[in-house]
């Protein structure tokens, strides 16, 4: 009998050792931001803000040119004149006023739109890469106080070539990247 129950023991502590909780960790921010799909993403971002720049800018410059006119002519004009001419400026400012809150809206959800596929295609290609190496949990780096590198495998080189982020490019290349991009827009 003791001998049955030192073997369901040993059985026991072999088959735990064995069964140990395998754990990973990704740098979510790192694969999402160097990914290509967020390169086309950041440039349809640019283009819309870049347009509605334009178009505000236009706006209030329509305002500045009449409002100098009205500055300029207002002494000479008949009270119907003036107040037709106040009312168009009170008119261009709300204008103005409401296509910058409209326009703001737009591009944010033009962000989410051009953003949720490329974190699903993120997630799961991180989901895949779990099931595959057999981990039960997967933490993102940014988000966990500390991470022992001899108990958590890093699965971020991995997600990397799958998601075609290019070898050799990081987050530091890819701020540089943007400064530059900026400067030849300036």
């Amino acid at each position: 009998m003791k001998k049955i129950l030192l073997i369901a023991v040993a059985s026991l502590v072999t088959f735990s050792a064995f069964a140990q909780p395998k754990f990973a960790h990704v740098n979510l921010t790192e694969l999402v931001q160097l990914m290509p799909e967020m390169d086309q993403a950041r440039a349809a971002m640019t283009a819309s803000n870049n347009e509605a720049q334009e178009t505000y800018q236009a706006m209030v410059e329509e305002f500045n040119t009449k409002y100098q006119q009205y500055q300029q002519k207002a002494s000479s004009w008949t009270t119907a004149i003036r107040e037709s001419k106040e009312k168009e400026l009170t008119e261009i400012q709300q204008r103005i006023q409401e296509f910058g809150q409209s326009i703001e809206q737009e591009l944010q959800q033009q962000q989410q739109q051009l953003m949720a596929p490329i974190y699903q295609k993120a997630q799961e290609t991180i989901t895949e890469i779990a099931k595959k190496g057999g981990y039960i949990y997967v933490f993102e780096q940014a988000a966990a106080l500390y991470i022992d590198p001899a108990q958590s495998f890093d699965i971020t080189p991995e997600a990397r070539k799958i998601l075609n982020i290019a070898e050799g490019r990081t987050l530091e290349s890819l701020q540089e990247e943007l400064q530059a991009q900026a400067q030849i827009a300036e």
